[in-house]
């Protein structure tokens, strides 16, 4: 049973995450302790509001130097909604810009699409080679609610030195952006898996077969 942390940092749908993990087979525990997210199986920073209020949240538990020290030792780390977006380089709201923890470089800015919030079930385009989205099928609906997202890919991998990110893509309203990330050890979504039901709980346990 692979011992699973579920940063709290005061955002993110915590309990959710928690039941959703342990329906899949995890032993899970809701903390801000450090030693206890060092030493867990894996870690999954969850992420709710706005951009600049849960990275002031993190950096009020070191939550940045955390994620980093895990990634350093390659300890599997899921990022779920903002606790995505806050992987990236910076966050553009109501044009205040706030620094991101830097894990990749991007810009989390407003959707452009006639409707925001993008609220509800949709499909995303999952690249050759997934391992979070095996075994689910091209029209799978996963759970989003957002008005935020990273519109373009910037980490250049031409150099083919490193092996390149798979990078999931959804559409909202004529707008594309980023639903999710498999990067080694560090994955993230921007949709709530811990709301998408079964589907969402077979990409939970796909993440758990990544390193249990």
């Amino acid at each position: 049973m692979p011992r699973v942390v579920v940063l709290d940092y005061g955002f993110g749908n915590i309990r959710s995450a928690e039941r959703a993990l342990q329906r899949v087979g995890a032993d899970v525990e809701v903390t801000a302790d450090h030693r206890a997210a060092l030493d867990a199986d894996g870690l999954v920073v969850p992420g709710v509001g706005a951009f600049a209020a849960c990275m002031a949240g993190l950096d009020a538990i070191k939550g940045g130097r955390l994620i980093g020290q895990r990634l350093a030792g390659g300890r599997p780390v899921l990022g779920i909604c903002v606790g995505m977006q806050i992987l990236f380089e910076r966050g553009i709201e109501h044009g205040v810009r706030t620094e991101g923890c830097g894990e990749w470089p991007g810009t989390v800015e407003r959707l452009e699409a006639p409707v925001v919030p993008h609220m509800g079930w949709n499909t995303v385009r999952a690249p050759e080679g997934t391992k979070l989205f095996a075994g689910l099928d091209a029209d799978t609906r996963y759970y989003f609610v957002h008005s935020y997202g990273v519109r373009k890919w910037e980490l250049d991998s031409s150099s083919g030195t490193i092996k390149a990110p798979l990078v999931t893509w959804a559409e909202h309203g004529g707008d594309e952006f980023v639903a999710a990330v498999e990067n080694g050890p560090l994955w993230a979504t921007q949709f709530h898996p811990e709301k998408s039901g079964d589907a969402g709980a077979q990409l939970l346990e796909n993440w758990l077969k990544s390193f249990a």
